[in-house]
């Protein structure tokens, strides 16, 4: 019923895109069928998030129609539970078990997953095993968060802001709820939506023959039932007892649930003992009635139907979800209430009667009034029916349908490359030193300068780009170059990366990827500049270059250098060394494909990081250049591997994300970043001329798309008529920054797949001159 604890109660990416689902395609869904994954506590268990599981999944599956709803139950150790066969059960202490959830979500094709958090039901320090299951979770993620505190611990504080930054939207059941969760956690309000908790749908009736079906029939009945708990406040209302006996010595006050089995489990039954003590001391243990069981709903039902006033003296304020409460609402009945956070809310404008917490006089005294006054009883019976009337569960159902449809990631359209995407994106980013490497929105960010990175690719972008003026083009071509230039340390036989603003160097030597990028650039340039002078520059730099270039030992910086020397060698330039490169590097990138090959694992490292395809299609053109055919075919081995791990069960592009994955700890999709869809089309491309086999079309087509929606967020990446290309995928949709590496990758991407689209036949022969096709 929404209470686990019985009475205890940077976000994102910058200028993240919160409007997940754009309001045209969120209505064209409308009629859909989804698939949510439920997970939270889940019957058997006797405890009110999994009560709120089940009502959940019964009742949307009745009244909104259109959703079929899988169950991961949390399951504490050693329970004993027996779930029912459709339920999974994910071991709340185990770590390995929400892996495993994870992989079976990610797998099951499901549309939304829907988590219901309270602190105590998962595991490690206060919960923080749920992370290891939302981090690998590729669908939106939607979260009902049944306690918001006001006063979290650090580790509390942890737990939550994580869980915030990784979900798409939030369901609270209170306003204050919404409130605490924008003010202490700084959650955006955008993605917040208060549902009040559901409750049954009964005509109204009065308790007269509930009473008599009960043997009740003559007594005034009080009411409490749930979990039993130090947090219900019951020892306030038993202490309340003798004063409203003395004036009602017919009142019995029911206490309805079994004790909490957390609490069972640390103390036995030394709690309910406790206020049996207390009944005995004060001399009203005949009054008090016990129903100790974990009851059904629909016993429940008939219980709470005998029931004048319902009680709900929780001590603690901070209370932001009573099942109980909705339920006794729901059901017209009277109820006095201490003023938690929940109860303020759904006893406002004289619903219910509000005293203050831990007075026991005060529940006399209120209890006492109604008792006196049957048409003033009757009065707040009635008026807590009608307020009860906008949380049924049919109203709640809808409601969360809805919700549910809005986390929806939208359904893309299909953009093939036949329209050429403006440079306007490239040249706001660039200015008379080169390309600066980020931005803030489509802005650029001068504090952080440029790298050579960026600019080599900027290059190979002016290699390819159709449609410019050759005095724009060496304009241009010029200034990256001569960035690229600037960067070489001839002392230090490397280049130099990262440039402040001001134009000085951070550093004398750059990472070993950025040489390697260097080194493909100067060759690409060579290969695919239609500037005769500039290939004659690029051709003699890499003559200068390349023999201080074979202590490169990084994977990716090789297979950089690598491609870049495949593009040296097919332009015709003579350079020995760089076949020597090429062979070097592709033994080595085999020898590490057999280090570390395993079961289901066929890879050159034991983790994934980024720009993974660039391995194989380093192998792939290595083996076209020299004439090996076991290069090339461990190139497509490894690439068809890696391609599937990056498509998603749905059948669209889920490239690894910037967090990465191992063997070990299953894999985290976000941010997805534009450079892995550029890494994945030109390996494709590769892989094509080398094999003929048109699935590689199929894949770079694929990963096209990935720019246009057909992502795990729906989200559109890129503007054709900018050139424009978002930093990144993420959980909560996009990351609107806009720096130089996406725009690039975007660009790139579609001069790859254009000249693919255009080639009439497949390279199947190894060696084939590969110019004019490769960049």
């Amino acid at each position: 019923m929404g209470e686990e604890n019985s009475g205890t109660p940077s976000l994102g990416e910058q200028g993240a895109n919160h409007e997940v689902v754009p309001f045209m395609l969120r209505h064209a869904l409308g009629a859909r069928r989804l698939r949510v994954a439920l997970v939270g506590t889940y019957a058997p268990r006797s405890c009110g998030i999994a009560t709120f599981s089940a009502d959940v999944r019964e009742q949307l599956m009745r009244h909104a129609g259109g959703v079929d709803i899988d169950v991961y139950a949390l399951d504490g150790p050693d329970s004993g539970l027996v779930y029912a066969a459709d339920v999974h059960v994910i071991g709340a202490q185990r770590r390995e078990d929400y892996l495993r959830a994870a992989r079976a979500i990610n797998d099951s094709k499901v549309d939304v997953v829907w988590i219901q958090h309270e602190f105590g039901i998962f595991g490690g320090t206060d919960g923080a095993l749920i992370a290891e299951l939302v981090d690998r979770l590729a669908a939106p993620v939607l979260i009902t968060f049944h306690t918001v505190l006001a006063k979290p611990s650090p580790g509390q504080r942890a737990v939550m802001e994580h869980l915030l930054s990784r979900c798409s939207r939030v369901m609270v059941m209170s306003q204050q709820g919404r409130q605490l969760l924008m003010s202490t956690y700084r959650a955006p309000g955008g993605i917040i939506e208060v549902i009040e908790h559901g409750a049954p749908d009964r005509p109204f009736r009065t308790a007269q023959k509930a009473k008599q079906r009960m043997g009740l029939a003559g007594r005034k009945v009080l009411t409490t039932f749930g979990l039993l708990g130090p947090g219900k406040g019951l020892e306030t209302a038993i202490a309340a007892m003798p004063a409203i006996l003395r004036k009602h010595p017919e009142t019995v006050y029911r206490i309805v649930g079994a004790t909490h089995p957390v609490l069972v489990a640390r103390d036995g039954e030394s709690y309910r003992q406790g206020l049996m003590a207390q009944a005995e001391a004060l001399g009203v243990s005949h009054a008090i009635l016990w129903e100790n069981r974990f009851l059904a709903i629909e016993d429940l039902l008939e219980q709470l139907e005998c029931c004048d006033i319902y009680l709900s003296p929780y001590p603690g304020l901070d209370q932001s979800t009573s099942g109980t409460l909705s339920y006794a609402v729901a059901l017209g009945k009277a109820v006095v209430s201490t003023p938690y956070v929940h109860a303020r809310e759904l006893l406002a404008d004289g619903v219910g009667c509000l005293i203050e917490p831990n007075a026991p006089d005060a529940i006399a005294e209120a209890v006492n009034d109604l008792l006196s006054s049957p048409q003033r009883l009757l009065e707040l019976q009635r008026r807590a029916y009608e307020r009860g009337r906008r949380t049924t569960w049919p109203h709640f159902a809808r409601a969360s349908a809805h919700l549910v449809r809005n986390t929806l990631a939208a359904r893309p359209q299909r953009v093939e490359p036949t329209v050429v995407p403006e440079l306007a994106a490239v040249w706001n980013m660039s200015d008379a030193t080169g390309m600066l490497q980020h931005a803030v929105g489509p802005v650029p960010d001068r504090r952080h300068g440029y790298c050579t990175d960026d600019n080599a690719r900027a290059l190979m972008l002016m290699n390819v780009a159709r449609g410019l003026p050759e005095a724009e083009r060496m304009r241009w071509s010029g200034i990256y170059g001569g960035f690229l230039f600037h960067a070489w340390n001839p002392d230090a036989g490397r280049f130099r990366n990262f440039m402040r603003f001001d134009r000085q160097w951070c550093e004398t030597i750059g990472s070993q990827d950025s040489n390697g990028r260097a080194l493909w650039a100067l060759g690409h340039t060579c290969e695919q500049s239609p500037i005769g002078e500039l290939r004659m520059w690029a051709g003699r730099l890499l003559d200068e270059m390349i023999p201080r270039m074979t202590d490169l030992d990084s994977p990716r910086a090789l297979a950089f250098s690598t491609l870049g020397c495949c593009a040296l060698l097919r332009s015709g330039w003579s350079n020995a060394l760089a076949g020597e490169l090429v062979v070097e590097t592709c033994e080595s990138l085999t020898r590490l494909v057999s280090m570390f090959r395993r079961p289901g694992w066929l890879w050159f490292e034991p983790g994934l990081a980024y720009d993974n395809p660039r391995l194989c299609q380093a192998l792939i053109e290595g083996g076209l250049m020299m004439g090996r055919q076991d290069w090339i075919d461990t190139g497509l081995e490894t690439l068809a591997w890696i391609m599937d791990c990056q498509t998603s069960a749905q059948g669209f592009f889920r490239p690894v994300g910037s967090e990465s994955f191992d063997q070990h700890g299953g894999w985290k999709p976000f941010d997805q970043q534009p450079l892995e869809a550029q890494a994945a089309i030109e390996a494709a491309r590769a892989a094509w001329m080398a094999s003929g086999d048109e699935m590689w079309v199929r894949q770079a087509h694929q990963a096209y798309q990935w720019f246009f929606g057909a992502n795990d967020r729906g989200v559109v990446m890129a503007d054709l008529a900018s050139g424009r290309c978002c930093d990144g995928v993420t959980p909560r949709g996009r990351n609107e920054n806009s720096g130089a590496e996406s725009i690039l990758a975007f660009q790139l991407s579609h001069y790859a797949l254009a000249a693919m689209n255009r080639e009439a036949r497949p390279y199947a022969k190894a060696g084939t001159d590969l110019g004019n096709s490769i960049g």
